[in-house]
């Protein structure tokens, strides 16, 4: 009986969510880790709710220095935030996890799901244990010398600018040209607003 009502649950779900597993699908191809959407700052929590669903869950974590005026501190933080990656291997796997408090969805690109390769799993897990690597970060921007940006923090805020150099990868080197003069300037790289290229 009880495995009955979830069932049911689990149908409800994948009716509202617009999943289509048939019985006829192949689950040798569609079984893997998924890409799982999460509320901000539930990847652990749910984690920990898939695994106790019996469900291989994974959600990388990096330390980071927190600094304070007084004082700094060690914490850790998701390496991709509200992001956790999930084992599926049948649609009960891939309706469960949907289940989970906290999952929002799984992650799509088009009609497609977003799917990691066993062996790109295994090297984010083996690059986060090895000793001595620090200042790990996600970095999907990818701005070439030349290109015209806006900047949308700091004391150039609203200005454009030239990028002159980026083989530094937390700061650029810039040209702000106003007032027909011409600012050579050293900025941290998230100054820039990657969606405004001018």
């Amino acid at each position: 009986m009880i495995e009955d009502s979830v069932a049911m649950r689990l149908m409800r779900l994948a009716s509202k969510t617009n999943l289509i597993f048939s019985n006829s699908m192949n689950y040798t191809t569609q079984m893997g880790w998924y890409v799982v959407y999460v509320n901000s700052r539930q990847e652990r929590s749910v984690q920990k709710f898939l695994e106790g669903m019996s469900l291989e869950a994974y959600a990388p974590l990096v330390k980071r220095i927190k600094k304070w005026s007084d004082r700094q501190k060690t914490v850790e933080v998701p390496l991709f935030p509200s992001y956790v990656f999930v084992k599926i291997y049948s649609s009960m796997d891939f309706y469960k996890a949907l289940s989970v408090k906290g999952v929002v969805n799984y992650i799509r690109f088009g009609t497609s799901y977003a799917r990691i390769r066993e062996e790109e799993m295994e090297r984010i897990k083996l690059l986060l244990e090895l000793d001595g690597v620090t200042d790990i970060d996600l970095d999907n921007v990818y701005l070439k010398k030349g290109e015209t940006y806006r900047i949308k923090n700091g004391p150039f805020q609203g200005f454009d600018c030239e990028v002159l150099d980026t083989k530094n990868k937390r700061k650029l080197i810039v040209r702000i040209d106003s007032l027909q003069q011409s600012i050579v300037a050293t900025i941290p790289k998230h100054h820039l607003d990657p969606t405004v290229k001018l």
